[in-house]
């Protein structure tokens, strides 16, 4: 794949985190998404697993900042997620998956109802639909992400094919 193929890719998925549709991720992009997939389960923000996962998401905020805000203006564009991906994650997508970890292991614990340290088919596509992935795109995200085929879906199957997607490899 052509450069220029993988950075149109990566600038697909800027949408993905542009909560707001503003035209650019900032910190509150990110709280945007914490208080939707707390309002889908219905886990006050006040609670320990949604303190949580503000948490989570100021530390994934500040990680992508850290990648991609190259003018340090608090704010990340278009052209400054596609070049702080091609730049700093095409190579190394693990990075990626650790600066979203905090955020994905608290979200796990709030879609994970029965408290099994797992989420189901059903509950991850609720997250993602909370997240504003359409129906079908998050079913389908949803059953791929359950590699075993078990139902179950745990954080490495998650955190693995969220820097798959987010790094778009070649």
């Amino acid at each position: 794949m052509v450069s220029s193929e993988y950075e149109r890719r990566i600038a697909a998925r800027f949408a993905g985190f542009d909560q707001d549709g503003n035209g650019y991720i900032d910190r509150e992009d990110f709280s945007a998404a914490t208080k939707s997939v707390l309002a889908e389960f219905g886990t006050p923000a006040r609670s320990d697993k949604g303190q949580a996962l503000y948490i989570g998401a100021e530390a994934f905020w500040q990680g992508m900042a850290g990648i991609a805000d190259r003018d340090g203006d608090q704010r990340i564009t278009r052209e400054e997620f596609v070049s702080g991906a091609v730049k700093r994650l095409r190579d190394n997508p693990e990075r990626f998956a650790e600066i979203a970890r905090p955020f994905l292991h608290a979200a796990l614990a709030v879609v994970d109802t029965d408290g099994d340290g797992a989420a189901t088919v059903t509950e991850v596509t609720r997250v993602l639909g909370a997240l504003g992935v359409g129906e079908g795109v998050a079913a389908t995200v949803a059953a791929a992400l359950d590699a075993d085929t078990d139902g179950r879906i745990g954080e490495a199957e998650i955190v693995s094919g969220f820097a798959r997607y987010f790094t778009v490899p070649e």
